[in-house]
């Protein structure tokens, strides 16, 4: 015992044999770092695919999605869905597609309300959907959403120059808000400028709204309403008198 205390102070005492020692801890020190940075680097990690070609517009079901390995290394270049709850319930983005055995971009997946179509299947029989060009003041802030009611006033000055201000058509149901590139103005949490509202009213009061937005210095106004508001009177047009005034100025075609 006395010997390997004494060899271990001569050790000490020797400044040579010291930093050598520190030397060789310091090198299986960075080895033992490096080896584990490796390992954590090609460990395979289990990924959604898709076991079938998707197309744009695609829903992504449970019985479309498979799970495969891939480099670990891959998912820190690679902006990758890593997850199937991710996915399921999901859409492919229009202008792009998934091949067989093609991995997921976060890029490529979007919700049914980021597609730029999907409000077209909200639309009832007999109606039409239009398209109402707005901004943040006349939305209130960026403050009517999808499902809201809203009123639509009118603005207009008549013949002798007087202004006309009314309501002109009431209890219309908002189906979506766009930006200005036609996406979902609250699909996403990156901050959209709304730039068109779209609602779809009957066929006739499309034709009668077309018209107003093609006579000069006629403007409408979007009101929300509030959330206890009734829609017994869906889609009516409340002053006849505006209506006249649009048609008045416009051409009705005939219908044969």
């Amino acid at each position: 015992m006395g010997n390997i205390s004494a060899f271990i102070k001569k050790t000490i005492a020797n400044k040579n044999t010291v930093t050598i020692l520190l030397v060789l801890a310091g090198v299986v020190v960075l080895w033992f770092f490096y080896n584990m940075r490796v390992k954590e680097a090609t460990t395979p990690i289990k990924v959604p695919y898709a076991k079938e070609e998707l197309h744009a517009t695609d829903e992504i079901t449970e019985d479309k999605i498979g799970m495969v390995e891939v480099n670990s290394k891959l998912l820190k270049t690679a902006d990758i869905i890593q997850n199937q709850g991710s996915l399921i319930g999901y859409y492919i983005t229009t202008g792009t597609s998934i091949p067989k055995g093609g991995l997921f971009y976060k890029t490529q997946v979007v919700t049914k309300a980021e597609l730029p179509n999907s409000v077209f299947d909200d639309i009832p029989d007999k109606h039409t959907i239009y398209s109402m060009s707005v901004n943040n003041h006349t939305t209130f802030g960026n403050s009517i959403y999808p499902g809201d009611k809203i009123d639509l006033y009118l603005k207009a000055t008549d013949d002798s120059g007087k202004i006309m201000f009314g309501k002109f058509i009431e209890s219309i149901s908002v189906l979506g808000v766009r930006d200005s590139s036609g996406k979902d103005v609250f699909g996403s949490t990156e901050t959209r400028t709304p730039a068109e509202l779209l609602f779809a009213v009957p066929n006739d009061m499309y034709e009668l709204l077309m018209k107003a937005g093609y006579v000069s210095g006629i403007t409408l106004v979007p009101v929300p309403r509030n959330k206890h508001y009734t829609d017994l009177n869906a889609d009516t047009v409340t002053i006849d008198y505006l209506k006249n005034f649009i048609l008045a100025k416009t051409a009705t075609l005939p219908t044969e």
